[in-house]
């Protein structure tokens, strides 16, 4: 990789956009560069009526190694670390908040900040060979902002395990306990992946918006506040002409014509 490549890539195809993490030679830690990057596609497709759905891969070896270690040891001060943490939350809940489901694309190993990064993903179709760790402790750092994501993802007893021990777990584990959803042989993750990507996209737009943002926000509410509030919101799906168009055809046998796909 030349000094000039950027960290990150992108390439749109099929209303799915795939956003590559480009800092192989760093197993694509997340540098201060790199989470700027990110952030500003998952912004820029915030507004983009043309995507639908993204994919988050990386290149080289591995998915992605965490934080930058080298680029925070060089800037050691209670400032640049609220900053850098602050910058790197603010990027996750974009995840959430993005009204268009992202999936992880996971060949290799994701750790610390890394599987923070999977965990915070709505979907992670992960290789075979992929590993997973949250492995600051390690090093004596406590992954506490990583384990918000993982916490979410799976059950407590896993997450605490994960976190307490830094071990890595194959991708077979990670499925197991919810972290990723799919694995797959290496030499079939870009198909699944895409397969996945595309099954998505053909979905009405609307309706995957509104889904998404209700799982996020009903998780975050007690059972009786949580039905109230997805009620609320299958009426508001229900009025939408398209949805209305969807029963329609659904009932009539025959394929919807969706004014906004």
């Amino acid at each position: 990789m030349s000094a000039n490549e950027p960290v990150l890539l992108r390439q749109d195809e099929d209303a799915i956009a795939r956003l590559t993490l480009n800092r192989p030679a760093q197993r694509n830690a997340l540098s201060v560069e790199l989470m700027t990057a990110l952030q500003a596609a998952i912004d820029a497709i915030a507004r983009d009526p043309k995507i639908k759905v993204v994919v988050i891969a990386a290149n080289g070896p591995g998915f992605c190694g965490g934080h930058d270690l080298r680029e925070m040891r060089a800037n050691p001060g209670r400032q640049h670390y609220e900053a850098l943490f602050a910058q790197c939350s603010r990027l996750m809940v974009s995840l959430t908040k993005l009204p268009k489901p992202v999936i992880a694309r996971v060949h290799g190993i994701a750790a610390a900040a890394g599987c923070q990064l999977v965990a915070s993903c709505d979907l992670a179709v992960a290789s075979s060979e992929a590993r997973f760790a949250v492995n600051g402790i390690n090093i004596g750092l406590f992954c506490s902002t990583p384990m918000v994501a993982l916490t979410r993802a799976v059950g407590r007893k896993p997450a605490m395990e994960m976190l307490l021990t830094g071990n890595l777990v194959d991708a077979e584990h990670a499925r197991s306990i919810g972290l990723v959803n799919r694995v797959v042989a290496p030499d079939r993750l870009d198909e699944e992946v895409t397969a996945l990507a595309r099954q998505i996209a053909g979905k009405l737009k609307l309706a995957v918006a509104i889904g998404k943002e209700a799982f996020y926000r009903q998780a975050e509410l007690g059972l009786e506040a949580a039905y109230a509030y997805t009620s609320e919101v299958m009426t508001r799906n229900m009025l939408a002409r398209d949805t209305e168009e969807g029963i329609d055809a659904f009932l009539e046998k025959r394929p919807p014509r969706w004014e906004n796909e």
